[in-house]
């Protein structure tokens, strides 16, 4: 949502700008479906369609908009093949992506006001960006990720999903949890963290949780819910508190379920919980080792490792 909020910044301080998203694409092209960028008055440019010659030559192209008057909006076809002499983007990396401009100025304040206020809530939003303009709405259930349809130059209708597409529930409060709560909070992720503990200097300084829970970790189920496209994530102080949160939580279908530890101390938790009478099929639905295998030592690079597999896990499907 930092793509928003720089938008807000700029309109609120007077500047008008150029809004480039990439609303299809196909094959190899380096710009995908979702990626967007803008181009303000005074030459600031902010994200990515796709990057090389092609993006500097539609950043060229909209910085020369603002020469011109406030246009509507258009589409522009770029093919990533040398051969190819209409739509040729200079590219050689094979496939097309079709790039929206988009003007805005002072008058979508209050439109961009709306995708921030929601972003900060937590409220699912859907933007459609058509040939009339830039507009969010009340999410479509059912709705893919993104959906286009139609894509003439005289009418076309994109859909996203937008403001937080994953939950991650973080427990455990200390080096790691405050390392792993600022990259996943980067990631677009909004973040819950949980701690049985007070004052504690790590939870303090834990700015990038967007809600931080304290709890009773005997009744961590009460707060944590069940949603198949949520990340949970145990590393609480010790083994004692890390097996009363698996019990709770072990038969619950998540994305992503980690338990951060050394072999030698899950290997004992989970014969455990065999002797508890959870089965070996529940057991494997964990993450443990967590994260991928990078030789990660200090908080930072383990959380690193965490999010890679979380992110790769969230991208198999």
């Amino acid at each position: 949502m930092i793509f928003w909020n720089k938008i807000l910044k700029e309109l609120e301080q007077g500047k008008d700008l150029i809004l480039m998203y990439v609303i299809q694409s196909e094959g190899s092209s380096p710009g995908r479906q979702g990626f967007r960028m803008f181009v303000t008055s005074e030459s600031l440019i902010y994200g990515s369609i796709g990057g090389g010659i092609m993006e500097h030559k539609l950043v060229e192209l909209a910085k020369s908009l603002f020469d011109k008057d406030p246009f509507t909006p258009f589409l522009k076809k770029q093919i990533h093949q040398a051969e190819i002499e209409k739509d040729r983007s200079g590219m050689i990396c094979s496939g097309s992506q079709l790039v929206a401009f988009y003007y805005l100025n002072q008058e979508q304040i209050s439109k961009i006001s709306k995708c921030v206020h929601a972003y900060e809530e937590n409220e699912q939003l859907l933007l459609e960006l058509n040939e009339e303009g830039l507009f969010f709405k009340t999410p479509i259930e059912d709705l893919n990720q993104y959906q286009l349809e139609n894509k003439d130059q005289s009418k076309w209708s994109y859909l996203e999903k937008i403001t937080f597409k994953n939950k991650i529930h973080i427990i455990g409060g200390g080096h790691v949890g405050l390392a792993l709560s600022q990259l996943m909070n980067l990631l677009g992720f909004y973040v819950v963290l949980y701690d049985d503990r007070e004052d504690l200097n790590t939870i303090e300084k834990n700015s990038f949780a967007h809600r931080k829970v304290k709890i009773e970790y005997e009744k961590i189920s009460e707060e944590v819910p069940e949603d198949s496209n949520d990340c949970v994530v145990l590393m609480s102080f010790g083994y004692r508190t890390d097996e009363l949160c698996i019990q709770q939580l072990i038969h619950r279908n998540y994305k992503y379920f980690g338990v951060m530890g050394s072999q030698e101390k899950m290997n004992k938790l989970f014969n455990s919980l065999l002797d508890q009478g959870f089965s070996k099929e529940d057991i494997n639905n964990i993450y443990s080792p967590i994260g991928l295998q990078i030789k990660s030592k200090t908080p930072m690079e383990i959380a690193v490792s965490i999010a890679a597999e979380i992110i790769f896990v969230k991208n198999e499907n």
